[in-house]
């Protein structure tokens, strides 16, 4: 039977290590879950990454997969653990958003990304905290629990699935669930310091039930902490089945564009600037060729206009709670930030929404001219390291937030709207020891080009060896 020490000792494998021990007849296919609930249960407590807890349905699906004796007995990730976000819907869990608006009536169907998962032999153990309806970059929900970032207790893990990247730097599960809409898987894999991979409009299996704008903006992948898990959940998730996985660096060399300022021209902090000169320079010592370029946009007025969707996302959260309230007050059910976006879509000209959507069509002719001079682009994620809580909480008040918390994001949002692929990478850190992700972003289509140079990063300077105070790399004793 397994004791704490075994299960953080597994908690320090990635997804691909984990799976190798069931298939070698070392673990039985319900030690990798079981160890993940005893970690869970160990380290939770102080990261409360964890917003819906599920010993009993993880230990039912992995005896399940212990009887199966037919396809999924080869699953190649049989066994292993893994966490949706709150947002997801999965079978037996309820779909809370972690918003005071929803019960926690459970889910009886999912959508073909789950199912994919869940015939590659996954384990869901559990959902992780967002910030409600995933409205905010920081993941501080009234609904609670706030997750702590693991480097940090008192800083955030970003958002919006800032509770899968809490969970997956501290080692509770090797993969977690994240979606991005505006950054909501590359902010968080920045903060936390692990892998982060936003894929380009149309790599994936439909995730959600249809929405016109979160279909055009959306982006969902597993976060984890090693690029072949990375790449393997990337593949096992494709829209086209049976695509191959991307295993290694290519030999090729890139023509690599430095964009070191946000989208409205504002440099970033000098922690942030030196993190990604010093990325620059690897690629440069690895053979890329590397200079300095701009995007070839107007950044303020795309900013301008991706706000002006994000307000129209938040309004139809608004609508749909308005229409399920019963007549209670939408003060007891939703956020000030959330509700905030509802009464400033009303203020919103038609001609804003026209102008946001002539931006989304523009963008592919425009990214596309610019990714013929270069392969890909080298930006930060976010304009500082990862903020004190409190300081994009959605009490905030909201002119303030769509100010501050906007430009934090200036460097994301881009890909979403442009429908292309980007990744975030934990090269570096601030001298405070918090984790500062560099990324990078190339044209639509190109996941596979930044997967190998992510392989060839991930050997010229290792990152798995770097573990957060708050995670399993600390003796259960002392946890």
């Amino acid at each position: 039977m397994l004791n704490l020490t075994d299960a953080f000792a597994l908690g320090r494998l990635d997804a691909h290590d984990q799976a190798a021990l069931v298939r070698q007849g070392e673990l039985a296919v319900a030690d990798l879950a079981e160890a993940a609930l005893l970690r869970i249960e160990a380290l939770d407590p102080a990261l409360r990454a964890t917003s819906h807890f599920a010993p009993e349905l993880a230990r039912s699906r992995a005896a399940q997969l212990a009887r199966d004796q037919g396809p999924s007995q080869d699953s190649p990730m049989r066994g292993v653990p893994w966490m949706p976000k709150d947002s997801l819907d999965y079978p037996g869990m309820p779909t809370r958003s972690c918003s005071r608006s929803r019960t926690g009536a459970l889910a009886h169907g999912g959508y073909p990304f789950t199912a994919r998962l869940d015939a590659a032999g996954l384990v869901a153990v559990g959902k992780t905290s967002m910030p409600e309806f995933g409205l905010l970059g920081s993941t501080e929900p009234l609904a609670g629990p706030i997750p702590r970032n693991p480097w940090s207790l008192a800083h955030s893990p970003g958002g919006s699935s800032g509770g899968a990247g809490a969970a997956v730097a501290a080692g509770l599960v090797p993969f977690a669930q994240g979606s991005d809409g505006g950054g909501s898987i590359r902010l968080p894999a920045s903060c936390c310091g692990i892998v982060g991979l936003k894929p380009g409009r149309d790599a994936t299996v439909r995730v959600r039930s249809r929405h016109n704008v979160e279909d055009l903006l959306v982006g969902d992948s597993l976060m984890s902490r090693s690029v072949r898990d990375t790449a393997w959940a990337f593949a096992a998730t494709h829209l086209q089945p049976d695509r191959p996985m991307v295993r290694g660096p290519s030999t090729r060399r890139l023509r690599i564009a430095v964009i070191e300022n946000g989208l409205r021209g504002a440099a970033p902090h000098a922690d942030v600037a030196s993190t990604i000169r010093r990325t620059a320079d690897l690629c440069a010592a690895l053979g890329h060729h590397v200079e300095a370029a701009q995007w070839p946009i107007d950044g303020g007025a795309f900013l301008q206009s991706f706000e002006d969707l994000w307000t129209h996302l938040g309004a139809d959260c608004v609508d749909a709670v308005r229409a399920a309230s019963g007549g209670r007050r939408l003060e007891d059910l939703l956020e000030p930030w959330t509700l905030a976006l509802g009464r400033r879509a009303e203020t919103l000209p038609t001609t804003a929404l026209e102008a946001a959507f002539r931006q989304l069509a523009g963008l592919p002719v425009q990214l596309s001219a610019f990714f013929a001079d270069y392969d890909v682009v080298l930006s930060p994620v976010a304009a500082t390291p990862p903020p004190l809580l409190g300081t994009y909480a959605p009490s905030i008040p909201a002119d303030t937030l769509m100010t501050t918390m906007f430009e934090w994001i200036a460097y994301t949002p881009l890909q979403n709207l442009g429908g292309t692929p980007a990744i975030s990478l934990p090269l570096f850190s601030s001298p405070d020891g918090l984790p500062v992700g560099s990324q990078f972003a190339a044209d639509r289509g190109q996941e596979d080009l930044l997967l190998a140079l992510a392989y060839e990063l991930e050997v010229a300077l290792p990152w798995q060896a770097r573990w957060p105070s708050v995670s399993v790399a600390t003796p259960p004793q002392a946890a």
